[in-house]
């Protein structure tokens, strides 16, 4: 695989999540992940923006723990105008939407499942994250964003064949069904992944803090704040990256991550749906189907 075969090579540059308290939603991110945050009106919407070290997010009032939008950030203009060519040419339906992080001429398209994904040029100028006055001591950009799903095979389908997507792995049940996808739309391990689940929403979004030591680092931050943590340390199979786990105010999962894999040129590799798989040292509290 090389950066010459990605149709997108975009990253993850920040999500929207929906909340009955939206406001408190947002100051949890800010104390807890290092964020400033601030309320705009957008679309005649109130919503709150959340902005530090290259993770940012919005939250907006409505369901709890359902995703507003995943929006990724695309190189340059000619990057994202080749990009939506190619999702045309696939039959896929690009929608004209608007994120206060991006310039104009972003848009957006809905998987099976309906989440609704935004293609675009980030707004911020580089190393500039809107004047955050929070430092890398706490170091950690918004990575990926992983579904469950009631057809993974569907999911991975589209992603793949119509967006773009690379699968880097799978994980497989004794059956032969799909249990988890994990896909890539640059050298990432993965952007995106989705596991089996008899529902459809948000499994948990990643942030990528780089190395062991910052790991450690979370853990103590957390600790101050009497947070604990849901799952971890522990070290996942697919992505060799290791991780720990917290809920926000919502239940949504949080994941801290680091030392993830980066893909230049290898075959798809086939995991076992097994406790092992998702974590490499034990114990293998989270098995999602």
């Amino acid at each position: 695989m090389t950066s010459s075969n990605f149709h997108t090579n975009s990253t993850l540059h920040h999500i929207s999540i929906e909340s009955h308290n939206p406001k408190e939603l947002a100051q949890f991110y800010s104390e807890t992940l290092g964020m400033d945050f601030k309320k705009i009106t957008h679309e005649d919407t109130i919503k709150w923006m959340c902005f530090g070290n290259d993770r940012r997010l919005i939250f907006s009032t409505g369901t709890k723990n359902k995703l507003g939008f995943a929006a990724f950030s695309c190189r340059d203009k000619d990057s994202l105008d080749k990009y939506k060519k190619f999702l045309i040419s696939k039959n896929v339906k690009v929608m004209d939407f608007q994120t206060p992080f991006f310039t104009k001429g972003s848009f957006g398209v809905k998987d099976p499942d309906k989440n609704f994904l935004v293609f675009g040029l980030s707004e911020l100028k580089e190393g500039v994250a809107n004047s955050s006055s929070f430092t890398d001591q706490i170091y950690a950009p918004l990575q990926h964003l992983t579904f469950k799903s009631k057809n993974v095979e569907s999911f991975e389908n589209f992603y793949e064949k119509k967006l773009g997507f690379f699968v880097s792995d799978r994980v497989m049940k004794e059956d032969g069904t799909l249990a988890t996808s994990f896909l890539t739309s640059n050298h990432e391990h993965h952007t995106i992944a989705c596991f089996k689940s008899s529902v459809d929403g948000i499994d948990h979004h990643s942030y990528e803090t780089g190395d062991w030591q910052r790991i450690k680092d979370w853990c103590d931050r957390f600790e101050k704040k009497d947070i604990k943590l849901k799952w971890g340390p522990g070290r996942h199979g697919p992505g060799n990256n290791l991780f720990i786990f917290i809920g926000d105010l919502d239940g949504n999962w949080i994941e801290i991550s680091a030392e993830l894999e980066v893909i230049h040129d290898r075959q798809v590799k086939v995991w076992k749906h097994e406790p092992k798989t998702l974590n490499l040292w034990g114990p293998h509290s989270i098995m999602r189907s």
